[in-house]
């Protein structure tokens, strides 16, 4: 979720999901790959714990502020956290990756060939989310003011999703992130293993279309194109797991609503490498108590843990969650209860198989004050969750081992 300014946003196929759709990415050395269920790296089980640093790219434009960049991936990769998810985006507006359809910032551009350069120096994979379903960092709102400046009859940001001209504006990004040759180490994303994967876009929503049939022809189309330029890197889509109206019966297990999209559908897409999942009850259940609410997280992760395994067949990555210093009642110790409850889940639903690791939002490094949503973990000043993170990669590392053995 992109909770940079605001926190408002947060307000035949059954037959075809009983068979489910396998994986398709096939094995390249020092790529991570799938094997059924399961990610691999050179032959042997891949499961990671990992983070959120989604600002990294813009931090880094600066080049006096690249050591904040430096010292969450030192700091991370010293806590044995090996997955790192941020933005390979930023819209029109302060710092734009892309400034206006089809014309990038060179500025900018070397600023994500540092992250890069850096993540390899650290051990740590990226994955790279392309857009934002959000108006930070420009997101589907900002392809649609640039249709509209164009001449482009563009009714509402659901258009997004449809429209021919806003579908070529992001499609020429896809293909300008992917065939981007890094300054640093001179080598193209696209063949750059220390990318894990490609996320078609940030927590998709679609308001006027609830079936998820809107978004699924959507991420039908970007999947297939994005493929015919990088069939190396694993691809997912970014969703929070919203279920939809192909398994009505699981309706019950959202919070209370539906924004558009349907796990089963949108990540049966044969292109579609893994699911994921977000999840922050504290902001979904408002107003619920603690219990309630890990209640649901409970029953959230454990369902899409199954489906995902028994149905989709592919991994599931949990890959937004996290307790905000915002919310009544907050501690310290709070927060490193339920990260501990969140993170034992995402341990045990491993040992079963399907689930591939967990990604904590968010690390941030010191100074970074004006950055701070209430989630944010700067692991130099928080020893203790600091302590619950490195026990959570121990674990991690070791089931990968007895996997292996």
């Amino acid at each position: 979720m992109s909770r940079v300014t605001s926190l408002s946003c947060i307000c035949g196929i059954l037959i075809l999901l009983s068979v489910g759709c396998e994986a398709s990415v096939p094995p390249t050395k020092d790529f991570v790959n799938t094997q059924g269920s399961q990610f691999a790296l050179n032959g042997s089980p891949f499961l990671f714990n990992g983070f959120n640093s989604y600002w990294m790219m813009t931090i880094a434009t600066e080049p006096s502020e690249r050591f904040k960049v430096s010292n969450v991936f030192r700091d991370a990769s010293a806590a044995g956290l090996t997955v790192c998810r941020t933005w390979a985006f930023s819209d029109g507006g302060d710092k734009a990756l892309q400034m206006s359809p089809g014309v990038y910032n060179e500025r900018a551009f070397q600023a994500l060939d540092f992250v890069v350069a850096e993540a390899r120096k650290y051990g740590v994979r990226l994955i790279f989310s392309l857009v934002n379903n959000y108006k930070d960092y420009g997101g589907r709102s900002q392809y649609v003011q640039w249709g509209k400046s164009a001449g482009v009859q563009v009714k509402n940001e659901d258009e997004f999703f449809t429209n021919a001209v806003l579908k070529d504006y992001y499609k020429n990004h896809i293909k300008r992130v992917l065939t981007r040759v890094n300054t640093i180490n001179k080598v193209a994303y696209k063949d750059d293993s220390m990318i894990m994967a490609w996320e078609l876009i940030n927590e998709p929503r679609c308001d006027v279309d609830p079936s998820g049939k809107t978004v699924n022809a959507w991420v039908q189309e970007m999947a297939t194109y994005t493929k015919s330029i990088d069939n190396k890197h694993l691809l997912e889509i970014g969703m929070e797991g919203f279920y939809g109206e192909s398994m009505p019966e699981r309706k019950a297990i959202n919070p209370g609503y539906q924004v558009g999209t349907d796990f089963f559908t949108n990540n049966n897409i044969k292109e579609i490498d893994f699911a994921t999942i977000h999840a922050y009850p504290d902001i979904w259940l408002s107003g619920k108590d603690d219990n309630a609410q890990l209640a649901f997280m409970q029953s959230w992760m454990s369902s899409h843990w199954a489906d995902s395994r028994r149905i989709i067949k592919k991994p599931l990555v949990f890959a937004e969650f996290g307790k905000s210093k915002k919310d009544p009642g907050y501690t310290l110790g709070v927060r490193d209860s339920f990260l501990s409850a969140v993170y034992r889940n995402i341990y045990n639903f491993a040992r079963g198989g399907a689930v591939g690791g967990g990604l904590i939002w968010q690390i941030m490094a010191e100074g970074m004050e004006s950055y701070y949503d209430g989630y944010e973990i700067v692991l130099s000043q928080n020893p203790s969750t600091k302590g619950v993170i490195s026990s959570q990669s121990t674990k991690m590392t070791a089931l990968s081992h007895m996997m292996n053995g």
